[in-house]
This record gives structure tokens, C-alpha cells and sequence, in this order.
């Protein structure tokens, strides 16, 4: 059952995503598994995933996550990552709430998708307010892509020191994208000082890159 109907799904996204002439076909499959229970039971986590993300402006979250006989962390997860990629960040952090409401506990891979709808969206202290949560309420370490969420979320709001700070209490060694992003914004904020410690601690992450030297200022 799991390989006969997750392998359709697929296929719907690719017709949609890549030509569009697939709506009709992606309804139908759609309509489906919504009248079949049984289908929804066992539609594969990657035929969800792939159809989901590939259309989710043309199908809302409540035709595909309602027709699921089952919602599991892995079925959560992928529509609030959805949702989060697609830049519907309240619909993200409202399926959130209903993921609490109907007693799921949250992952990591929930809370990256939490802390990146914050991202785009804005949200400073809700971010931080979440990435407090995962820690405190749920028990969970974060890794170097939470990390990596709140490091671009704080400079937005122009709070570098902070992000800096965020940085030096990592518990793991950042990685060039973190350097990079740090860089990129302590530029836009012209933060000279700021920058050269940035700049630094890129160089040593990455000593033989010979572009990192001339990322100080643009040309």
C-alpha cells in the first residue's frame, strides 16, 4: 500500500510543480485519498512531502492534512516546513499551535521550521521566545541550523552584538555560513567594528579561501 500510492503523489508534484498541466490529475489524487481512508493511512512521508512542497499554493494544508487518517510528528513537520519555505509563516505558527493543542510534542526539525518562519517573518523576540522554549520546555539541544536561524534573525533587527553573543555561546564550532552570514550583515549595518571581528573569525574558519579577505567592504 505504502509504495502503490506514495509513488503517484510524487509524480502529481513534478507534473504540477514542473508544467502545471498536472492539476487536474493532482486534485484527482488528492480527492482520493481523501475518500479512501486507507489511502491516507499509508501515503508515503516522501509522496506528502514532495507534492506538498512542490504545489502549496494550489492545494491549502487543510484538504491534505485533514484527509490524513493518522497525523504523526513526520506528517506535522513537513507542513509546517512547507508552509515556512513558502513564506506563510502565520499559517506555519498557527498549525504550530494546533500541533500543541492536539498533543504532539514538538521535535528539532519542528522548531527549525518554527525559527525560520520567524526569519522571514520578523519576529525577534518571538524567535527568541521559541528558541527558548525548545531548550527549556521540551529538552531539546540545538544544533548548528537553530543556531544558524537566530544568527540571521537577530541582525535584521540590527541587534549584531547580540547575534555576536549568540555566537561565542555556541556549544559546536560555527560554520562558514554562519562567518559569512555575520559578515554580510554587520556590512549592511556598516558596523566597522563589528565587521573586522566577523571578518576574523571567518578567516580562521576558512584560512584558505583568498575571497574572504576582500569581503570587508564591497569594490
Amino acid at each position: 500500500m505504502l509504495i502503490t500510492y506514495s509513488i503517484p503523489f510524487s509524480i502529481t508534484a513534478d507534473l504540477t510543480a514542473d508544467t502545471g498541466g498536472g492539476q487536474g490529475l493532482a486534485i484527482g489524487v488528492l480527492n482520493l485519498a481523501i475518500v479512501i481512508p486507507q489511502i491516507c493511512t499509508h501515503i508515503g512521508e516522501f509522496g506528502l512531502r514532495t507534492y506538498y512542497l512542490g504545489d502549496v499554493r494550489s492545494i491549502t494544508q487543510s484538504q491534505v492534512f485533514q484527509g490524513m487518517k493518522t497525523k504523526d510528528l513526520i506528517s506535522w513537520n513537513t507542513l509546517i516546513g512547507g508552509l515556512a519555505m513558502h513564506g506563510r509563516g502565520v499559517d506555519a505558527l498557527n498549525l504550530f499551535i494546533r500541533m500543541k493543542n492536539a498533543g504532539q510534542k514538538p521535535d528539532g526539525i519542528t522548531f527549525l521550521g518554527i525559527l525560520c518562519t520567524c526569519t522571514h517573518m520578523g519576529p525577534v523576540e518571538d524567535g527568541l521566545a521559541y528558541f527558548q522554549s525548545m531548550v527549556h520546555d521540551n529538552s531539546i539541544v540545538p544544533q548548528i541550523e537553530h543556531y544558524g536561524c537566530m544568527v540571521d534573525l537577530l541582525p535584521r533587527a540590527g541587534r549584531l552584538e547580540q547575534a555576536m553573543d549568540f555566537v561565542s555561546k555556541m556549544p559546536m564550532e560555527p560554520d562558514v555560513v554562519i562567518g559569512a552570514g555575520l559578515l554580510g550583515a554587520c556590512r549592511t549595518h556598516k558596523n566597522v567594528e563589528l565587521a573586522e571581528v566577523a571578518l576574523q573569525r571567518l578567516i580562521e574558519l576558512e584560512p584558505k579561501n583568498p575571497a574572504n579577505y576582500g569581503k570587508m567592504w564591497p569594490g
